[in-house]
């Protein structure tokens, strides 16, 4: 198993653990807001296994079927991650309405919020190890699951204070505003990671400092060239996909051409590392006169 396997499996276990720290909170306290808190762990969990299981497939090499990998998996993963995440938040909303309308006196049980901030806690320091790693690796199912849980940490926060409160003023109408909150919460994290992940799906371009990397590298790198055009780029998972058309002179050898496309990709994949660079060269007259200059 890879590291980022392992880790995606360890977000497995750090779910089900808090999972069960939070539904214990919720019995020692009867609130509706630890109890929506509790079901946005279940999701987490759900999440935690959907991303295992596309890590473990987008570690899969290239095949017949699949010539340009299996990256792309993980964007599945975090689609669904989305989706469960508008699932428990309509969930969560459904039960602070009920609370709301036949509200339910709190246990003022300050054991439920202790453990509360200890699942909180796990939490937090997971998300952070996960996004943090996700981002270097570039991997869309570990950055999903740690943006998930770090909604839930916010979340957990916000529910804590206002349970505190609840419990101190006992003004019990707090419990089910709190979790309509969550709610809100909830809904906005899952929708941005929706679109975000369609925006892979959909071979959205890299991001415009990656563009200016591989400019950068194509200009520097590209002696004996004339100027490259077209520069189109894509993500898959963490893979960047890159190419480009390169105008040499008409009287170039092939072999002439190739060193310089091999010295531009050498330069591409040291700034941008997990790219597959494709390369078309033309002869002087398709020259078009703009797009990258060689230096």
């Amino acid at each position: 198993m890879t590291t980022t396997g392992k880790i995606a499996f360890g977000s497995i276990v750090v779910g089900v653990v808090v999972l069960g720290l939070k539904y214990l909170a919720y019995l020692w306290t009867g609130s509706i807001a630890l109890y929506s808190d509790a079901l946005e762990s279940v999701i987490n969990v759900v999440a935690a296994v959907a991303a295992f299981i596309a890590v473990s497939l987008s570690a899969k090499p290239a095949d017949r079927n699949h010539p340009y990998g299996h990256h792309k998996v993980e964007y599945f993963a975090a689609v669904l991650e989305g989706a469960l995440i508008l699932i428990a938040a309509l969930s969560i909303a459904r039960e602070a309405w009920g609370a709301y309308v036949d509200p339910k006196p709190l246990n003022a049980d300050w054991r439920g919020l202790a453990v509360n901030v200890a699942a909180s806690a796990i939490n937090g320091l997971w998300c952070w190890l996960l996004i943090g790693y996700g981002r270097r690796n570039r991997s869309p199912a570990l950055i999903a699951d740690g943006r998930h849980l770090l909604t839930d940490v916010v979340s957990s926060v916000g529910v804590l204070i206002g349970v505190g409160l609840a419990v101190v003023t006992g003004w019990q109408v707090l419990d089910p505003l709190l979790a309509g909150l969550v709610a809100i919460n909830i809904l906005w994290s899952g929708w941005s990671l929706v679109t975000e992940s369609v925006g892979g799906l959909m071979d959205a371009a890299a991001a415009p400092d990656i563009q200016e990397k591989i400019r950068k590298a194509v200009s520097t790198h590209g002696e004996g060239a004339i100027e490259a055009h077209d520069l189109r780029t894509r993500h898959a998972g963490r893979v960047t996909f890159v190419d480009f058309h390169l105008v040499v002179p008409g009287g170039m050898t092939v072999s002439d051409a190739h060193d310089i496309c091999d010295r531009i990709e050498d330069a591409i994949e040291a700034d941008v590392p997990d790219s597959i660079v494709t390369i078309h060269i033309e002869p002087e007259e398709k020259a078009k006169h703009h797009g990258i200059v060689v230096l």
